[in-house]
């Protein structure tokens, strides 16, 4: 293969949305199955067991969209105070960033003569993209989206929540807890190597990591569930 045809293929630029993507299936999954093995374990019917995972599902959904929002502007914040600042000191003092740009690709392995080749050539560009990619460490490819973030974990959420209800809904009633602890750690296995493996990481250590936390997760609310449990 010559390398005029040789193309990569990166996961850095799928980072904004994975990581809402996976931390919103999974905690979906989690979450509800947890709270609806526990509500099982408390000797509750059917019917109070789908009421209460539904009530998870769209609370947990709103929760995760909120929670990703304000997290993700707060980091939107940072970047654009970064910039405004950066901005000023391009303004106020040119050849001192420019000294510092230089200083930068010296660190990096350049030579003087050629790092500050480099910094002249980028700054006469775009100097202000130059100092946040390699000052600051913004980028396009990972700034900071919070809608992305907030509809994505949303969305995530809600489909991975969807799966304990469904078997709680389909489960014999005297099998529900079983049914629903044993496809959660299936479901939870698969997005957990789903993720590793668009992330570019191995699949097998993914999935053990979620569906490890998972049954952590659901043995806790089964044992609150079987104490407190009230029905008779």
């Amino acid at each position: 293969m010559s390398r005029l045809s040789h193309s990569e293929v990166h996961m850095v630029h799928r980072i904004g949305w994975l990581r809402a993507a996976v931390l919103g299936a999974n905690d979906g999954v989690v979450s509800t199955a947890s709270l609806v093995v526990g509500v099982a374990a408390a000797g509750s019917g059917r019917d109070a067991i789908l009421v209460a995972g539904l009530a998870g599902l769209v609370a947990g959904a709103m929760s995760m969209a909120a929670g990703e929002y304000v997290s993700v502007s707060s980091q939107a914040d940072s970047e654009k105070a970064d910039l405004a600042r950066e901005t000023r000191e391009l303004h106020d003092d040119p050849a001192a960033e420019l000294d510092e740009l230089t200083r930068i690709y010296r660190d990096r392995g350049l030579d003087e003569e050629l790092a500050r080749q480099v910094a002249t050539q980028l700054t006469q560009r775009d100097a202000l993209g130059a100092h946040a990619r390699d000052e600051l460490g913004i980028s396009e490819t990972v700034a900071a989206r919070p809608v992305q973030a907030a509809v994505v974990s949303a969305l995530t959420f809600a489909v991975g929540a969807v799966v304990p209800l469904i078997v709680a809904l389909l489960a014999p009633d005297d099998g529900i807890t079983l049914y629903v602890a044993a496809s959660t750690l299936v479901a939870l296995a698969a997005l957990g190597g789903l993720g590793a493996s668009a992330g570019g990481a191995g699949i097998v250590k993914g999935a053990a990591r979620v569906t490890f936390w998972g049954a952590l997760a659901m043995a806790a609310t089964s044992v609150v569930g079987s104490i407190f449990g009230v029905a008779a």
